[in-house]
């Protein structure tokens, strides 16, 4: 009896023995893109925002408006704990508090233009100091081989 082969080269399967694999890979990857993901995250303009402020403002940029206990469970947080984030928001007017349309008893958290332009200038000052490590550390080839890499993590992202 032989035993079994590789599948056959194609989408998603290197035709050359040489290549890492996939579990290899990923380990390098998460090792590689986790202190990419937090060192971006911890980009702060204005100071006055913690990391689970900030999270929450996103996701609410992201999903939409929410109540609190929604918001609580989508960040893995008690309910007090996102009680306390939503009242810090709230007093720097970045969200604003509204009764359900469909249910009065409760209540709907939602950005307001100033929490889209926090969120705006941290994102911005987010690229900027991306971009300017990306032009001070890479080449030209560097800089393209890495443009090709952006599809592929994207089509890594969708399946997870």
């Amino acid at each position: 009896m032989t035993p079994p082969r590789d599948p056959a080269p194609g989408p998603g399967r290197p035709a050359d023995a040489d290549a890492p694999s996939a579990a290899k890979l990923a380990t390098e990857l998460r090792a590689c893109l986790g202190p990419l993901v937090r060192r971006l995250r911890q980009v702060r303009p204005d100071d006055e925002l913690t990391l689970s402020q900030a999270s929450v403002l996103a996701r609410l940029d992201r999903e939409g408006p929410a109540t609190a206990s929604e918001l609580a469970a989508g960040e893995r947080i008690r309910p007090q704990s996102m009680g306390a984030i939503v009242a810090a928001l709230r007093e720097h007017g970045l969200i604003a508090r509204t009764p359900d349309p469909a249910d009065g008893r409760r209540v709907v958290v939602s950005l307001t233009e100033a929490g889209r332009a926090r969120l705006r200038g941290t994102r911005q000052e987010r690229d900027r100091r991306l971009a300017r490590a990306v032009d001070e550390e890479l080449t030209a080839a560097e800089r393209a081989l890495l443009a090709g890499a952006v599809p592929l993590l994207e089509r890594i992202t969708g399946r997870l």
